[in-house]
């Protein structure tokens, strides 16, 4: 039986790796797992008070099919939080997590052969959803030796007739870093001149060790912009797969286009819709949460750049890191050989569309106990390495 051609170039790296870790793993080695950005897989626990308002809803029976935008106090609340960040929010729809919303605007703006710009290194799903449309791929360079911040002359080189968007992933997956307000007001410039919509994925706004986040449509005027965020690693809880679309500046005839796409899918899950509005109001835990993270990263950033053979960047928010490899190995020979000699997982920096093969991505979620077990065979396979 054939299989559609657009199936061929969707790939994800962050789970793909894992189906030769759970080879190892049937063989009775346990491996440390680097690889996936889920919190709850360690020590971080979803807050009590969202669980009993799921729970709640559960029992009060709203099991059933929610409007296809969102259960009204859902969306009422997303609203809500957005006016508080100082986003000016026409409306909002409720999402099946981010990639789904990222799918439906995606869908509802681009033709085949048209592109969107996307950051590189940057969140795989872009390029994935991209493939799956028969978009054309157009990614624009990232400056490590900056910290990470976009390349502006190289998102103006590549904007064509044929542009329809930019993505902006900021806190970054899978860098760490965090843009300044003078980053962000460039995009805003080159977005207005050039007729885009922004892309603003927001996912781990809260989540911030070292600086302070600057929503981009908080500051954006008159440009449209899509900002996408949900629930799932602000508050502790991917598995429930809820996430939201905010609409600043966006035409309405793009809005019931993607409205129109959410309608035919049904609905979000109803009865988790119902932890939004207790999440938004009380982010307690972020405290806890975001002093694990610091002293988390600053380990990593520690550690990787006394390796020799390595160097890093360090991380601002977020959970994640992106060493340099600096020996002459390629990225995915190198997570490959680190997890069959050193049993610890991680994902190779291509993976993250990123073009050159020199880098690779570790989540620092584990507890220091296990980050430190992990560097340390770090630093044992790369010495072995150099032998």
């Amino acid at each position: 039986m054939e299989i559609a051609k657009r199936v061929e170039n969707v790939r994800y790296a962050i789970r793909d790796v894992v189906v030769e870790a759970e080879k190892l793993e049937k063989q009775g080695i346990e491996v440390l797992h680097l690889n996936i950005g889920d919190p709850n897989v360690f020590d971080f626990v979803t807050p009590r008070h969202m669980i009993e308002a799921v729970y709640k809803a559960m029992i009060e029976n709203k099991n059933f099919y929610a409007n296809s935008l969102g259960v009204k106090e859902a969306k009422e609340a997303v609203l809500k939080d957005a006016e508080k960040k100082g986003i000016k929010a026409e409306d909002c729809l409720i999402t099946t997590g981010v990639t789904e919303g990222i799918d439906l605007a995606l869908t509802a703006l681009a033709n085949p052969g048209e592109n969107v710009l996307t950051p590189s290194p940057g969140y795989p799903v872009y390029t994935a959803i991209a493939n799956k449309l028969d978009l054309k791929i157009n990614q624009y360079r990232t400056i490590e030796e900056n910290e990470w911040q976009p390349d502006m002359d190289d998102i103006r080189k590549r904007i064509d007739k044929k542009t329809r968007a930019i993505v902006v992933i900021n806190p970054n997956n899978p860098t760490g870093a965090l843009y300044d307000r003078k980053t962000l007001e460039e995009i805003i410039e080159i977005a207005n001149e050039n007729d885009l919509v922004i892309f603003a994925d927001e996912i781990y706004d809260k989540l911030v060790f070292d600086g302070k986040h600057i929503p981009i449509a908080s500051i954006a005027d008159d440009v449209p912009v899509l900002t996408f965020n949900g629930l799932s690693k602000n508050y502790l809880c991917p598995g429930w797969r809820i996430g939201w679309i905010i609409f600043s500046n966006i035409t309405e005839k793009y809005k019931q286009a993607i409205f129109q796409l959410a309608r035919s899918r049904l609905s979000s899950p109803t009865p988790f819709q119902y932890a939004i509005e207790v999440a938004l109001k009380n982010d307690d835990h972020l405290k806890d949460v975001n002093k694990k993270l610091k002293e988390r990263a600053e380990f990593t950033y520690k550690r990787l750049n006394e390796i020799e053979g390595l160097s890093c960047v360090k991380p601002k928010a977020a959970f994640y890191a992106f060493p340099k490899i600096e020996i002459g190995i390629e990225d995915k020979k190198f997570v490959m050989e680190f997890l069959q000699k050193k049993h610890v997982l991680t994902v190779y920096g291509t993976g993250f569309d990123y073009e050159k093969p020199d880098h690779f991505r570790i989540v620092f979620l584990p507890d220091m106990k296990t980050l430190r077990l992990a560097y340390k065979r770090l630093e044992e396979y790369m010495n072995e390495m150099k032998r």
